[in-house]
């Protein structure tokens, strides 16, 4: 790193002690904009980058809430509300056991720049608990978000902060919330995204990441002259993201052999095609049962428990699951085995040590803020049809979707280039900051 790097890290990480997962998304999108901002006086004057890693909004809560059997339980809520330069604030809500205050500090300044790619007129934000709804009743669940909602109401609103899914946080999730925030606020309004199609959501919105995420594999395929035909794929989990790359890369000709939850991995050298997906898709959204079921209904598969997928040769790993799921051991496995691109389907799923093997070895990667932006991209659609009052057909919500990864991926290619390669994400930092960065210096110091 740069001695400019250096320094600002420094008084980063002395500011926000104990935020690792912040520091280090911090500094991978440092180290490519340090640079322009050394370049440009007005940048260092205006200290955007002091304050782009400064929360406009950071609100911590009590989420009290009572168990079928009558006892009482107490979580931690968190709405961090990043950067609202270009938009009201706009990024999803996680119910995870991982949840902390430095996690959603990491996942909204990233969210900041995913959403300046889409050119989409969104801010961006993150929230959550340490609540996680697995192995909870539905009306647990329901009392859990009714007490999240009681408190966060008060801070978000369509022209203010609009929240979507994450992990954790499904059409259930959405629908207790969007009731109880209906209920307090005594408005029905598109204060949420991810909503259910008959109250407001979006078609293609649950497909929306996936989807937009094998877009923009295939445009990276396409600078090499290549395609999906024939690639045998690694994915790590099995929720939406995981599931619709699954159900697209089968439309495209590619075959996916793996894909795990938290406890491990399913290895099905067959291929899941679209019968056994569509087994996996009730897996999840109807049974919230483990990825290990899948093995004992399919004798072609083998579950490996307690390890991730990155040891299974492959052409493109999809790191779907959690942030640094790949780290410098396996992206070097990954490396040995013959993969040849990587795309980050997850949030910051890879570690700063294996990108920069896969950027040394000259393996093609797509960072998250980039190759995973088809979700929001989707959620900005969404909230311009709740303003607009209508509804999109699946095929113009899909075509507007691919549009939107397609030049996503254009812009990255134009600020990436160098050396006769594509740094995507170089690319991909570079344009997002320069969309914010400039929105902040218009609206003055605020």
């Amino acid at each position: 790193m740069s001695k400019a790097v250096d320094d600002f890290m420094a008084k980063v990480i002395a500011r926000d002690p104990g935020e690792a997962e912040f520091h280090q998304a911090v500094q991978e999108f440092v180290e490519s904009v340090m640079p322009i901002v050394q370049s440009t006086p007005i940048y260092r004057k205006a200290r955007i980058l002091e304050r782009m890693v400064e929360p406009e909004r950071a609100v911590s809560f009590r989420v009290p809430w009572v168990d079928d059997k009558g006892e009482v339980h107490v979580n931690r809520g968190y709405r961090v509300q990043m950067n609202s330069a270009i938009g009201p604030y706009k990024g999803g809500l996680r119910f995870h056991a991982s949840v902390s205050l430095g996690s959603m500090k990491f996942l909204a300044f990233e969210q900041t720049f995913k959403n300046a790619l889409t050119t989409l007129p969104m801010g961006g934000g993150k929230g959550g608990s340490d609540f996680h709804p697995r192995g909870k009743s539905d009306n647990e669940v329901m009392r859990f978000c009714q007490s999240f909602m009681t408190e966060l109401w008060r801070h978000i609103g369509p022209n203010t902060d609009v929240p979507a899914g994450d992990i954790g946080v499904g059409g259930r999730e959405l629908g207790y919330l969007f009731g109880q925030y209906k209920r307090l606020a005594n408005a029905f309004e598109g204060v949420l995204t991810g909503k259910g199609v008959n109250w407001g959501g979006s078609l293609i919105r649950p497909e929306a990441t996936g989807y937009g995420a094998c877009y923009f594999t295939r445009e990276m395929l396409s600078t090499i002259g290549e395609s999906f035909k024939g690639k045998t794929i690694t994915i790590s989990g099995y929720g939406n993201v995981g599931s619709f790359f699954i159900e697209k890369a089968n439309e495209l000709g590619a075959k996916v052999v793996t894909f795990g939850d938290e406890f491990g991995y399913i290895h099905d050298p067959a291929g899941v095609d679209n019968e056994k997906l569509a087994y996996i898709k009730d897996l999840w959204a109807v049974h919230r049962a483990p990825a290990s079921d899948y093995a004992e209904r399919y004798p072609s598969a083998t579950w490996v428990p307690g390890k991730r997928p990155w040891e299974v040769p492959c052409d493109i790993a999809v790191p779907t699951a959690i942030q640094n799921e790949i780290e410098a051991d396996d992206a070097r496995r990954l490396i040995e085995n013959g993969c040849k691109l990587v795309c980050e389907g997850a949030n910051m799923p890879c570690s700063i040590d294996a990108i920069r093997l896969f950027q040394d070895k000259g393996v093609l990667f797509g960072p998250c803020k980039a190759a995973n932006a088809g979700g929001v991209a989707v959620s900005g659609l969404e909230m311009t049809q709740n303003s607009m009052r209508l509804n999109w057909t699946r095929e113009e919500v899909d075509r507007r979707l691919n549009d939107i990864m397609v030049r996503i991926h254009d812009t990255c290619v134009a600020h990436g280039r160098e050396d006769g390669t594509i740094n995507y994400v170089k690319g991909a930092n570079i344009a997002g900051f320069y969309k914010v960065a400039n929105a902040m210096l218009d609206q003055g110091v605020v």
